[in-house]
């Protein structure tokens, strides 16, 4: 392995890393403060440069308000493979959507949401639109009588 290649797996963790941070709104510097490290070791973290100790991994999912494991997991919670890691990151649509501005703001503003009949209604209004997509403008339209029923 080259010296400068990161690892698959430091790769991927520091990923996971930059995804949960973000997702919470988090910057660099607030998290690198948490952590007693600088902003450009936590950018370090995130590309799998530098190693994360079991310790400092440990304290990061405590600032990040999640579990160490959370760091290793892949798809449904499913244990980390080292198989399939050097894909690259395109391979994963979800990974990402969610590395696009859109995707951290819908999912910031869908964990505000507590109630959860308002949730599962916005996943069913979601599903519903992407369906229509491949069906064309009839489909659509009746979603968009759905939204403005007065058509306004």
């Amino acid at each position: 392995m080259n010296v400068k290649t990161p690892n698959a797996i430091d790769s991927y963790v520091g990923a996971r890393i930059r995804t949960r941070r973000q997702l919470l709104g988090m910057s660099q510097e607030r998290l690198a403060e948490q952590i007693g490290v600088t902003f450009q070791q936590v950018q370090k973290y995130e590309k799998g440069i530098n190693r994360i100790g079991a310790s400092r991994l440990q304290r990061i999912a405590e600032v990040l308000h999640t579990s160490p494991s959370f760091f290793f997991e892949q798809g449904d919670s499913e244990a980390l493979a080292v198989r399939g890691l050097d894909a690259p990151d395109h391979a994963d649509p979800v990974a990402e959507f969610l590395r696009t501005k859109e995707g951290l703001v819908l999912n910031r503003a869908f964990l505000k949401i507590a109630d959860p009949q308002i949730r599962s209604t916005i996943i069913a209004l979601v599903t519903a639109m992407g369906q229509a997509e491949g069906r064309g403008p009839t489909l659509a339209a009746s979603i968009g009588d759905i939204t403005h029923p007065l058509g306004e």
